[in-house]
């Protein structure tokens, strides 16, 4: 049974993933653009490294990323005030309407996704999601702590 579960999240992710990148790229974008965009979204100022961390990229894959997405006009690079080495990045203006084609591209997949099944269902999968994360999450906590 979780060999069958196990399949069903990953073949479940990868179709999500898919998708999205076929609607991502009816608007010029990609869906390593888009997290980097949300990332940074929800994140004004974060550096390139700790950005990198956070979307499990190598930093010279987000570099080459970010250098995109300011040749764009997207994203802005400053220099961190705290470590001259560092760059900040922020959203301009411009970034404002692509992030909220992007969010509405995922709120119809979602609705695609998740036609059929009702509210309830929808919080209990999220809720049951989520313990399974934290308890994957709590386990690397402590295999970090006896590794």
């Amino acid at each position: 049974m979780s060999d069958n579960f196990g399949f069903l999240l990953s073949d479940t992710a990868r179709l999500l993933r898919k998708h999205f990148d076929e609607r991502a790229r009816q608007h010029g974008a990609t869906r390593a653009q888009w997290k980097a965009l949300l990332g940074i979204s929800r994140n004004e100022g974060i550096n390139q490294g700790t950005l990198a961390d956070l979307l499990e990229v190598e930093p010279i894959t987000l570099c080459r990323l970010v250098d995109r997405l300011e040749e764009s006009g997207l994203v802005e690079r400053r220099r961190d005030p705290n470590d001259r080495r560092a760059w900040q990045l922020f959203l301009t203006d411009k970034a404002g309407p692509i992030l909220e084609e992007l969010h509405e591209t995922a709120d119809e997949l979602m609705s695609q996704a998740l036609f059929h099944i009702s509210a309830p269902q929808v919080e209990m999968m999220t809720d049951l999601l989520n313990q399974i994360r934290s308890n994957l999450a709590a386990s690397e906590t402590k295999e970090a702590a006896h590794g």
